[in-house]
């Protein structure tokens, strides 16, 4: 898989998607001194108050012990919150590896560059829900 590398004004920058049902996370990675998070320009503490779900978004960077060195930002859409988190957690992973490609092999392990293909099953015609259907009586 060939890198691509973007740069702005006056920084490169590593671009990946993560996607979790129906969200979409655009990540960047920026190489910097200090680490920084802003998700749809908030700061992910701001965005994820939970410490469950800014303990999902910070997995990639502590599995491969990169924390501190990257300015990252987000722009996610769609979906609930967790699948949000996971979503940015899986095109962080994405990043890092274009980033780094000795990470691939950690990352992997982990499970954070598959992309969970489960999610709600469509509402089937003459049913309630996608499986549920009437009840059946005899008389």
């Amino acid at each position: 898989m060939a890198t691509k590398e973007k740069t702005t004004k006056n920084s490169k920058y590593f671009e990946a998607v993560g996607r979790r049902k129906s969200a979409t996370a655009r990540v960047r990675i920026h190489p910097a001194d200090k680490q920084s998070m802003t998700i749809n320009d908030r700061s992910a503490d701001q965005y994820f108050a939970t410490p469950n779900l800014q303990k999902i978004i910070h997995e990639a960077l502590e599995e491969t012990e990169k924390s501190g060195q990257f300015m990252v930002t987000v722009k996610v859409v769609g979906g609930g919150l967790h699948a949000q988190a996971e979503a940015i957690r899986h095109g962080l992973s994405r990043a890092l590896v274009k980033n780094d490609d000795q990470l691939r092999s950690t990352l992997k392990k982990a499970g954070f560059l598959k992309r969970d293909p489960r999610s709600k099953e469509r509402k089937k015609f003459g049913l309630k829900k996608a499986r549920k259907s009437a009840q059946w009586s005899k008389r």
